[in-house]
């Protein structure tokens, strides 16, 4: 049975005495994905383009050929039954993904219409909750503000005034004003 691609890059890695920290700190890939690719544990990588550029880099880096260190992961993959990363990854069932399909855009003048109509509606809201307040004050101001008045009875009876003329028999007229 052939060597997988993990097998033979640990193989040439341990050819030329490069240790895997060496090699995680020069192209900067996590130790657990190089220990991954060498153990052809690709579930643990995080896929896509990723993959194959950790495993170009990790061949690169030995001196083993990119190229056909790239389709030997293809061709593991194909074996494995299991999609190349041509394709990138594949979304969840649940995600929800928004695009925009620009049938449903809003011109800018109807925008600026609606915040228009928005404002006059709130404007108004204002100004009649306003209007409304100032009217429910104005009876009690007026209230609080007005001299203490009488009733009307004793207001009739002080304000009307009546003159009359009484005849004496001695004396002449004389006027009274009650």
């Amino acid at each position: 049975m052939a060597a997988s691609i993990g097998e033979k890059l640990r193989l040439e890695r341990e050819a030329h005495g490069i240790a895997l920290r060496d090699i995680s700190e020069q192209t900067r890939i996590s130790m657990r994905y190089l220990e991954a690719i060498e153990s052809d544990d690709y579930r643990r990588l995080p896929g896509g383009i990723f993959n194959r550029s950790f495993i170009r880099a990790y061949a690169k880096f030995i001196g083993f050929d990119e190229h056909e260190a790239i389709e030997e992961y293809t061709r593991t993959l194909r074996e494995h039954g299991e999609s190349t990363d041509d394709e990138g990854p594949k979304p969840f069932r649940s995600q929800v993904v928004y695009t925009d399909d620009g049938g449903h855009t809003r011109s800018p003048l109807m925008t600026l219409l609606l915040a228009i109509i928005i404002l006059a509606v709130l404007s108004l809201a204002v100004w009649a909750g306003l209007h409304f307040y100032n009217r429910s004050l104005a009876p009690r101001a007026n209230q609080r503000d007005a001299p203490r008045q009488l009733p009307s009875a004793t207001r009739a009876r002080r304000s009307v005034q009546v003159q009359e003329r009484i005849y004496m028999s001695k004396g002449g007229a004389h006027d009274f004003t009650v």
